[in-house]
């Protein structure tokens, strides 16, 4: 059961797109089984993918210190140095096309306005803990959320207003989620836990998932329901947000020792899931309960964070392989 941790300010409610991105609605995934990949032009660590509204893909390029942009249409890629120190983990862009970035090399959040393709200027907002920002959504109206993993923090930040607020956590926050009332879920990593923020009166609960679950990453079904991947005994379990619990947890294809990772949640609730340490990725329809399982073109790609775009593909990156790739 949940178990409360304090009480802070209410949250609005909210309505979001779902997924793992919340501005660009997920379509519905229908694969046929073939993969592409690209090289990203600076191979060190990129990470997290993420749609814009144009089509286009942002990716942070950490140990790089870079943000990168892919055009499937022209299939070419763009690139930018960052500040110095910023070493970004997150990114998502808003319905504005600009970017924003959690720095986990220097405490801030990264705000990267863009106008005929470019970048117009590069605000760098320190977070009130430092730390180390994570994962990071957006509401789809005005506030962006993000974990801070080493300060045990999760932040909101109000596009409007420009204010920060931090709630305490434990146990290194990690990936998160936004319900349809606007409650925060996010993930306990190493204190194999679920945590909720509620949105009305701003009080912090957590779910245990067991020993040995280590849960990485969560994302929002259009049914309102929740999926997490458990890297530490290779489950996916699935969430009910209306009354706080586990509705049921499913063996992935390669056990407990394929490490799943990533996870997110297309148009009609189906769920892409990746197993690290077998560089596949996985589709699970919760209707029949059977997963499709697709091997992926290269060794050790080390996916961390994947994404559907508004056609139904799903987009990953590589962070081992150094590689941008599509399933579709």
């Amino acid at each position: 059961m949940l178990k409360p941790l304090f009480l802070c300010a209410a949250l609005p409610a909210l309505a979001v797109a779902g997924g793992s991105n919340y501005t660009v609605v997920p379509g519905v995934s229908k694969p046929t089984g073939k993969v592409s990949e690209w090289n990203v032009p600076t191979p060190k660590f990129a990470r997290d993918p993420a749609p814009a509204p144009d089509g286009r893909i942002y990716i942070a390029v950490m140990h790089g210190n870079r943000l990168a942009r892919f055009d499937p249409v022209g299939r070419q890629f763009d690139e930018w140095e960052l500040p110095a120190g910023t070493r970004p983990h997150g990114l998502v862009v808003d319905e504005k096309g600009t970017v924003w970035m959690t720095g986990n090399g220097n405490g801030t959040l990264l705000e990267i306005p863009f106008a005929d393709g470019q970048p117009q200027r590069m605000v760098a907002h320190r977070t009130p803990s430092g730390g180390s920002p994570h994962t990071i959504v957006f509401d789809g109206r005005d506030t962006l959320w993000f974990t801070n993993q080493s300060a045990d923090k999760v932040t909101r930040y109000n596009r409007s207003s420009g204010k920060m607020q931090e709630y305490d956590s434990r146990d290194g926050p990690y990936g998160l989620a936004l319900d349809r009332d606007g409650n925060v879920w996010f993930c306990q990593a190493s204190g194999q836990r679920v945590g909720r923020i509620d949105a009305k009166s701003g009080r912090v609960t957590e779910l245990d998932l067991g020993a040995g679950s280590l849960p990485r990453r969560i994302a929002a079904a259009p049914d309102n329901t929740l999926w997490v991947v458990r890297y530490g005994d290779g489950k996916l379990t699935h969430i009910n947000p209306a009354k706080a619990n586990v509705i049921k947890s499913y063996d992935m294809p390669a056990g407990a020792h394929g490490n799943p990772y990533a996870v997110t949640v297309d148009g009609e609730g189906k769920v892409w899931a990746n197993e690290i340490a077998t560089d596949t990725v996985t589709l699970f329809d919760p209707g029949s309960e059977k997963f499709q399982v697709f091997p992926l073109p290269t060794k050790n790609e080390g996916i961390r964070k994947m994404v559907v775009d508004a056609q139904g593909k799903l987009w990953y990156m590589g962070s081992h392989s150094g590689k941008l790739g599509v399933v579709e």
